[in-house]
């Protein structure tokens, strides 16, 4: 913030400091494969994702933001458990990449990278091998130059695995790892929670001690506090699922490709956007072309274009996606009230403690 001031001008120490504090490393994983470790300013952040301020304060390590989901016009925000990223149409990025707890879900996520890669590559190379065996006319290229522009989101929507499922589009690919990787750990210290009180608490009705009592409050405390954190991200699934708008925000690949087929020109080179990719310390040759692109859409018509459109999205697959996660937390969230309950009915210390 400049300062008037001359006097408070000279004292620029704290300014310097200041400038400094929002670097933060952050983990690139794009959707060909390639991995890239950024040293990036707030800012830089905010120009790359269309993010306001207030959205990244949600993964700062220094505030206690409840477990958060947020679909905005360009990007995810996730906030559960340990994962902290942002989700974009074509990449991810992670904070805290190198935390002993975080980097089990990298490498999941790498691992569903890959097989988006391969199960798109496969049918686009199927796609080409067909249009080259074509006989190709001056009206037939026509119509395919049409086509391709009006069923471009449809194509990459409907790709297939080799069993025949639906490959989901790539910020859903994430989001199912950071969903995946919050909900396991939450049951896993469920089911420890749930091995462990068992035989406290029947240690605690065969004998009651101060050992076996203290034992079974240092349980209880744990899954009071496990309870706590199920239901925050359960109750983030019920918000999401009970609103086709907030859903339909998070469809960052058809909103890209309504971005892409504006009648407004985008082919002119943005020098500005590369300079904030600069800034950011990354090399744009490491970004996909349609990342670049991108940069105008929370600005004039792009997106306003995509708002008035999302309402429309089919939100199905998306809200199965989450159904699943929710149905998992419930599942937890009833194991720990099960256990707490056993504990309550076999002493009432437990309860009142």
């Amino acid at each position: 913030m400049r300062d008037s001031d001359p006097a408070t001008a000279l004292n620029t120490a704290p300014v310097l400091r200041k400038k400094g504090t929002g670097v933060r490393t952050w983990l690139m994983l794009d959707s060909t494969g390639q991995n890239q470790v950024l040293e990036a300013g707030k800012y830089s952040i905010m120009r790359r994702t269309g993010l306001p301020a207030r959205d990244l304060r949600v993964l700062d390590p220094f505030l206690s933001y409840p477990s958060t989901v947020l679909g905005r016009e360009r990007a995810i925000v996730i906030n559960l458990e340990h994962i902290k990223a942002i989700i974009m149409a074509k990449e991810v990025l992670v904070l805290n990449s190198e935390d002993p707890f975080v980097k089990p879900f990298v490498q999941e996520l790498e691992r569903r990278i890959l097989c988006y890669l391969q199960a798109t590559k496969t049918q686009d190379d199927g796609e080409e091998d067909s249009k080259q065996s074509e006989l190709v006319r001056p009206e037939k290229l026509l119509e395919d130059f049409f086509e391709d522009k009006g069923s471009m989101a449809e194509r990459k929507q409907g790709f297939k695995n080799q069993d025949g499922s639906k490959v989901l589009p790539f910020e859903f690919v994430a989001l199912e790892a950071c969903l995946e990787a919050a909900c396991s750990i939450l049951e896993n210290e469920a089911n420890t929670l749930e091995l462990e009180a068992h035989p406290a608490l029947d240690k605690l009705t065969s004998h009651i001690s101060t050992l076996n009592l203290e034992r079974v409050r240092q349980i209880k405390s744990r899954i009071v506090a496990t309870t706590g954190r199920v239901q925050r991200v359960r109750d983030e699934l019920e918000h999401l699922l009970d609103d086709d708008g907030d859903m339909a925000e998070m469809y960052l690949t058809n909103k890209l490709f309504q971005r892409h087929l504006e009648p407004s020109s985008t082919s002119s080179t943005n020098e500005g956007d590369e300079s904030d990719y600069e800034d950011a310390g990354v090399d744009d040759r490491m970004v996909p072309s349609e990342i670049l692109l991108e940069a105008h859409g929370d600005n004039g018509s792009h997106g306003t274009y995509a708002n008035s459109n999302i309402r429309d999205f089919n939100v199905g697959e998306l809200e199965m996606l989450l159904e699943a996660y929710f149905v998992q937390t419930d599942g937890t969230l009833n194991k720990l009230s099960t256990v707490r309950g056993r504990g309550t009915r076999t002493d009432p210390l437990y309860l009142n403690s």
